[in-house]
């Protein structure tokens, strides 16, 4: 209901004693008169929902179309704001650089130790390699100086060498990463590669030239070539494999050319050890046995040098990992 005064003439006023909510978010009175407005009024007790703000609640980003070409975000004056705008760009500056942190470091996973693969491959060049050599009496693969001999001791050496391979093939695949998408190139160095093709152009002129200047009547005795084939022959096969697979694991950048060299070169020794068994029981010349001695000498002057480049070479990997 709506009460009307009458105050000094030419003037209305009018007082409201009870509204009707009409419609959410606008107030109308039930018998408005003479086309009044009535100022905006709120009411505590109920919620009026609108998209717009109160005028004291400030907005969290003040923007306005003059501010284009500045920085859009600054520093609101009003204590009520729940965090500062500098503080939040400092952290999202901070986040970001750690993820271009993460991002640009290298995520290198290395496969894990395999336990059996690790054991197997020693056993294997164990089985194949040192049992048949120490163990194996010399009566039951050498019956003189004949082919048949000859091909006895290649036979040998020929179980070595597949035992060798499979070593080699299963520390290839222990010492490359866990994802194969990744490249890895191990690649051996130039010099690394001049002193290895060395020692084998050196291992394999001294008994032929020892050879031929017997040959040639400027040693005596002189020694037949069935006699050099059983001491030296196998030798200077498994010299021949061993500058090949070594080549091989440099043309395919193989993380083994630092080991290849000296799984043969150990045999190798063990190889010119038996050769002196068997120069004992052909009656072979002294210059031979000479020869042979001095190779034995050669090649473990070279296999602890092979020693000291792994040791350089772990060295050598572990400043470059401290660098990076």
């Amino acid at each position: 209901m709506a009460s009307l005064s009458s105050p000094p003439p030419h003037i209305v006023t009018t007082h409201v004693s009870r509204l009707r909510l009409l419609k959410l978010g606008s107030w109308k009175v039930q018998n408005p008169r003479h086309g009044l407005t009535f100022p905006r009024m709120r009411l505590k007790h109920f919620p009026i929902l609108s998209n717009k703000m109160s005028s004291w609640e400030p907005s969290p980003f003040p923007f306005s179309p003059k501010d284009e070409g500045r920085n859009f975000l600054k520093e609101p004056d009003n204590i009520f704001e729940s965090m500062d705008v500098k503080d939040m760009l400092k952290s999202s500056l901070s986040d970001d650089e750690d993820v271009v942190e993460e991002k640009s470091q290298p995520s290198v996973q290395l496969q894990p130790l395999k336990w059996p693969m690790w054991l197997l491959g020693p056993s294997v060049v164990l089985v194949t390699g040192m049992i048949p050599t120490l163990w194996l009496p010399l009566s039951s693969v050498f019956l003189g100086a004949n082919t048949a001999s000859l091909l006895s001791l290649i036979g040998l050496d020929s179980i070595f060498n597949t035992g060798a391979i499979l070593f080699l093939l299963m520390a290839d695949a222990c010492a490359r990463p866990k994802n194969p998408t990744q490249m890895f190139n191990s690649q051996a160095p130039l010099s690394y590669k001049f002193w290895n093709i060395l020692a084998s152009i050196v291992g394999f002129l001294i008994p032929l030239l020892m050879y031929f200047a017997s040959h040639k009547g400027l040693i005596q005795p002189q020694l037949s070539f069935i006699s050099f084939s059983v001491l030296l022959g196998p030798y200077l096969l498994l010299l021949s494999i061993q500058t090949l697979t070594e080549m091989l694991t440099w043309h395919w950048k193989s993380p083994v050319w630092l080991v290849t060299p000296i799984v043969y070169e150990a045999y190798r020794v063990l190889q010119l050890m038996r050769g002196l068994r068997l120069g004992v029981d052909i009656g072979a010349p002294t210059w031979i046995m000479a020869s042979m001695k001095g190779l034995v000498s050669w090649w473990i002057l070279i296999l602890c040098m092979q020693l000291m480049r792994v040791a350089w070479f772990a060295g050598f990997a572990d400043q470059a990992r401290q660098q990076t």
